[in-house]
């Protein structure tokens, strides 16, 4: 029997990537590697977002180099860290087949074979629909081939992960935005949306696997545009309504419907009202900002202001009074001044988020951004701890806000701090630990919130 074993870095989209492709290993009755020093076939889902994600891929291919030759017990081969895969071949050879794929794959296309021979298969982007020919010539023994990379994306039937309460359900893929600092829209290409019978289709799927929570996903959900069998546009909240009324008419198991990620200038009113109106809707929304400036967003080509992403937020808060708000944002972007970076913490003072994904620019290869005249690094670390800082205060005071009431929790696990303890998470993303048996688990409950210990909420069920 066949084994695989899953790297995957980055995004929430490669996770669900990463995951429809274990689904094909599955049916074919492949069983997961407990190891990868183990495994016949590891597959590398990698990420460009950043530097330091191809930095830190780079170093493991430089180990998974060395792991081939001992699973190819070549005489120079190295077992020190490898004392698995040396015991894995004590009766001779068995040859592992290494899989790239991901951003990095796309972005490095051309390259990355001359530059690491060892990787078998590169499969880019667009290739990832040939995984099942790939898995035919593992099978059969047959020499790798290069996978084609010339075609249209396709969306996978399922990301479903195995045993999962809780899955990303891909609606698009692509960016037609070009931020100047984001490497995407040339890895990931321009956007393409799921129709909305496909993912009725899988959300039935889910519901016999009796799936609970589910996030929509793609680069830019709010640019949504998908085409109905009718050959009518369904705009993103009108994808929202289907979805809410196509799990009240099936009686689905899945009562949380999330997404990510949201574009500012892209989130439009209709939105906002069928979050409001809808129950399963979560009443959670990570809306980026990426920086409080007018002048660094437009340099940025956010296409928003400052003004009109405070406007949004009011709109929210108006119509969705116990939504709670999470963000990106990015600090020491070229150009950027002090009055900049101030204009940054008084947005963050205005909306007060409750949690948020803290960075300063590095620049990418290929980016607009890349050629400008960069600030030094130490200055972009010191702005980015004064936002980090501002952020830690509001996060206490936000969730101290929720001690005393009742959420709806979806119960996840035993809790790994106390084996007596079960952990959840509340509508708005945050941990709920409490007592209870473990027959709890995978179900909805409704919890007392009593306390809060760092991030994680204490209460009881009522």
């Amino acid at each position: 029997m066949k084994t695989y074993f899953f790297e995957t870095y980055g995004c929430e989209m490669n996770v669900a990537e990463s995951a429809s492709v274990e689904q094909l290993f599955i049916s074919r009755g492949w069983e997961k590697a407990d190891n990868p020093q183990i495994a016949d076939v590891v597959v590398i889902n990698t990420c460009s977002i950043r530097k330091t994600a191809e930095d830190r891929i780079n170093g493991r291919l430089g180990w998974y180099a060395g792991l081939k030759k001992v699973r190819e017990c070549k005489p120079d081969a190295k077992t020190r860290n490898l004392e698995i895969a040396a015991d894995f071949v004590k009766n001779g050879p068995k040859p592992l087949t290494l899989i790239f794929m991901g951003c990095m794959a796309e972005r490095l296309l051309n390259s990355i074979q001359k530059d690491y021979p060892f990787i078998d298969y590169v499969v880019g982007t667009f290739a990832k629909h040939h995984f099942g020919e790939i898995t035919d010539a593992i099978e059969e023994g047959k020499k790798a081939f290069t996978p084609d990379d010339t075609d249209q994306y396709k969306f996978a039937p399922t990301s479903y992960e195995q045993g999962n309460f809780e899955t990303f359900v891909p609606i698009m893929h692509g960016c037609n935005n070009f931020c100047t600092y984001c490497i995407v829209p040339y890895v990931r290409g321009r956007e393409i949306s799921r129709s909305p019978e496909e993912i009725l289709k899988e959300l039935d799927v889910l519901k016999g696997y009796g799936v609970k929570d589910i996030t929509l996903l793609g680069q830019n959900v709010n640019s949504y545009n998908g085409k109905d069998a009718q050959g009518n546009s369904v705009n993103f909240a009108s994808l929202l309504q289907l979805i809410a009324d196509h799990l009240k008419e099936t009686k689905s198991t899945i009562g949380w419907v999330r997404f990510m990620s949201s574009h500012p200038k892209d989130f439009t009113d209709d939105v906002i009202d069928v979050i409001a109106r809808e129950e399963v809707l979560c009443k959670h929304i990570h809306l980026p900002v990426q920086n409080g400036s007018s002048s660094v967003l437009k340099a940025m080509n956010r296409r928003y202001t400052r003004e009109h992403y405070l406007e949004l937020v009011k709109k929210i808060k108006e119509r969705i009074p116990d939504a709670s708000l999470t963000t990106d944002i990015m600090m020491g972007f070229p150009g950027e001044t002090e009055a900049d970076v101030e204009d940054t913490l008084s947005l963050m003072k205005e909306v007060k988020y409750e949690t948020a994904m803290m960075y300063y620019y590095n620049p990418r290869e290929g980016t607009p951004a890349a050629k400008l005249e960069q600030i030094p690094e130490e200055i972009r670390k010191e702005r980015l701890q004064r936002v980090i800082d501002l952020q830690l205060l509001h996060t206490d005071e936000q969730m101290k806000k929720q001690v005393g009431k009742t959420e709806k929790v979806l119960v996840e696990s035993v809790s790994r701090d106390n084996p007596e303890e079960l952990l959840g998470k509340t509508e708005r993303n945050e941990k709920v630990s409490f007592k209870a048996d473990k027959s709890m688990i995978g179900k909805f409950v409704k919890i007392q919130i009593e306390s809060l210990n760092g991030h994680t909420f204490k209460g009881k069920i009522i």
